[in-house]
């Protein structure tokens, strides 16, 4: 095993100054330093080989690997292993070969300046990702902290909240924490209209307008979604994402994902999950889109093709829900795909498919069931229950 020999060092807006005995003599001592133009900035008078970030970023990991054998320092702003390069740098150089020193976090400064207790707020970030996935944390009275992009989040994150009926909430842009140039901007979603420095974190307090769209995480009404009328409803898209269990990072298979409900809920349902959805016609991939944007999942990847073709080259499932083009070898191919403790649900609506799923049940095992929902609807000046076309679930878990 390799000894440790690169440094990644957390700095903050107050510079060298800021940093541990031990961590300014190894910034001072160092042969190579890596950083972005602030934080270079932020550690001057040091004799040492500058090398600033690459894109793409992977470039940058094998420079620093090239580095190997003299004296290497990574300086990061804050803490570097809190949506920071530290968690990408240690997917390529093995991590009992690096050595973290961290500095207060973002979060931190910025929750001890808006006197929020840190564990009762979420922290999310925009920085590179699309700003619509912060949707799904939306909620009254809900507080975020939020890593932004440049200077544009603060109104992007405004317009989003106001779309969905968060026009009171309160904004409040904190800049340049902990250091001689820190600077505080305040204002309410709905009528923002300040000019911020780049560098800054959002603090966002939300308040609910009268009409403001309050939704679950998962189990969405189906009216929120952009529908052809082929969608899995509310209850059996509820019973088929507590068998599928949404997990950090997890990965999903969407099969026949039509208007992508069950992905789309898949990536509300934990954080940094991914799902893939596969679907043939060009109308429903197009409204799939736009339901990812519109409910916060919009890194949903979109493949057009049938499976079990559409399969070949997937990144390996987590989970997969098979809701269209039900067949044996469809279901087998991602049976095999699955990684140990995967999870598989498959629903039908027709005899034809409905009696694939019990033959793959008696094959394989699993929790076959029938899902069936009434709805009170009008019947002239009464009411009455109306009926919905029962779903056929079939459940599997793949063993290690």
């Amino acid at each position: 095993m390799s000894a440790p020999w690169l440094h990644i060092v957390g700095i903050g807006e107050d510079g060298m100054d800021g940093l541990s005995a031990q961590a300014q003599k190894l910034v001072g001592e160092a042969e190579v330093i890596v950083g972005g133009d602030r934080h270079h900035t932020l550690a001057p008078n040091v004799t040492a080989k500058r090398i600033a970030w690459p894109s793409p970023f992977d470039a940058m990991i094998e420079e620093i690997k090239s580095h190997k054998g003299r004296r290497v320092v990574v300086l990061v702003t804050g803490d570097p292993l809190w949506f920071s390069v530290g968690s990408r740098i240690i997917r390529g150089i093995p991590k009992e070969e690096v050595v973290f020193h961290p500095q207060l976090s973002a979060f931190q400064f910025a929750s001890c300046r808006m006197g929020w207790s840190l564990a009762d707020v979420e922290t999310l970030t925009v920085h590179g990702r699309a700003a619509e996935q912060i949707i799904p944390w939306f909620a009254p009275d809900q507080r975020i902290l939020l890593l932004t992009k440049d200077a544009s989040s603060p109104g992007t994150v405004a317009r989003l909240l106001t779309e969905r009926g968060y026009g009171p909430s309160k904004l409040t842009v904190l800049a340049a924490l902990g250091g001689p140039n820190e600077a505080r901007f305040d204002g309410v979603a709905e009528d923002w209209d300040r000019t911020v420095p780049d560098f800054h974190v959002l603090a966002v307090e939300i308040i609910a307008g009268p009409d403001a769209q309050v939704l679950p995480r998962t189990g969405l009404p189906d009216d929120v979604f952009t529908h052809d009328g082929k969608i899995t409803k509310r209850t059996a898209r509820t019973l088929a994402l507590a068998k599928l269990v949404p997990v950090r990072d997890g990965m999903l298979w969407d099969v026949g994902c039509g208007c992508g409900s069950i992905a789309i809920e898949w990536m509300r349902g934990a954080p940094e999950a991914r799902a893939v959805g596969i679907e043939p016609q060009e109308k429903r991939r197009a409204m799939a889109e736009d339901n990812a944007v519109k409910l916060g999942a919009p890194k949903l990847q979109l493949v057009d093709g049938t499976a079990p073709e559409a399969l070949a080259g997937l990144p390996a499932p987590d989970a997969v829900f098979v809701g269209g083009g039900v067949s044996r070898a469809t279901i087998e191919a991602c049976m095999a795909a699955l990684k140990p403790h995967g999870r598989l649900v498959a629903h039908a609506v027709t005899l034809e498919s409905e009696a694939v799923l019990f033959e793959i049940f008696n094959v394989h095992g699993g929790e076959l069931q029938r899902i069936a929902t009434e709805t009170v609807e009008p019947v002239g000046p009464f009411h009455g229950w109306k009926p919905s076309m029962t779903v056929t679930q079939w459940a599997w878990a793949k063993k290690p």
